[in-house]
């Protein structure tokens, strides 16, 4: 599990022992399963990274849903997350933060292609010794909160951890043309060791 648990499930916790205490055992039980399923939303399972030049992974576990060209020519790899997802994101590339930005915006259902332009996001760029790639974390229907750990400068490996989208999402990738993409849409797809694509 990741140290933002903690502030969600500690609560949890807590009611359900002080409705044990009062012997209101049904409701104990309803705190004790909402625990249950924070930590679960929050786990952190190990990944391999895989080794090798110029590859790009996925910054996100979920299912690709779309796989289209943006206005600037670039192809845009669109990946949602249900609540049953990890929901940790992943730099797709090693290199450097060089830009962060964060804009708020509407909370529609991460599976539609809207939310990609008008949801909450944050907008990451990594730049890597000859690529560039720019992702971006979406919030959904559910997910209220898009939170990135890093910022602009931080030096980044690829797979490492750099947030958590929270209770449902989407994730976009955005990849220069030189990019031979290795995914459908369709795939299921997980952060850090699921490989998108590679370029030369």
């Amino acid at each position: 599990m990741i140290r933002d648990v903690y502030r969600f499930l500690i609560p949890l916790l807590l009611f359900g022992v002080f409705f044990v205490v009062l012997n209101l055992a049904y409701v104990a039980a309803l705190f004790f399963i909402l625990a249950l399923f924070v930590a679960f939303f929050f786990r952190n399972p190990v990944r391999k990274i895989p080794e090798g030049p110029n590859l790009i992974v996925s910054p996100a576990d979920g299912k690709v849903v779309q796989i289209a060209e943006s206005e600037d020519g670039q192809r845009c790899i669109s990946i949602f997350l249900s609540i049953f997802d990890v929901h940790v994101n992943r730099s797709p590339i090693s290199g450097n933060v060089s830009e962060l930005t964060y804009r708020r915006g509407k909370f529609k259902a991460a599976f539609v292609e809207e939310a990609s332009r008008v949801n909450e996001q944050n907008i990451i760029t990594v730049e890597g010794t000859d690529i560039r790639v720019t992702f971006k974390q979406i919030a959904g229907l559910i997910a209220r909160r898009v939170v990135c750990w890093k910022k602009p400068g931080d030096s980044l490996h690829r797979g490492e951890l750099i947030g958590i989208i929270r209770f449902g999402s989407r994730v976009d990738i955005l990849l220069p043309e030189k990019v031979r993409i290795a995914v459908r849409v369709g795939d299921r797809v997980r952060g850090g060791s699921s490989v998108l694509g590679d370029y030369t």
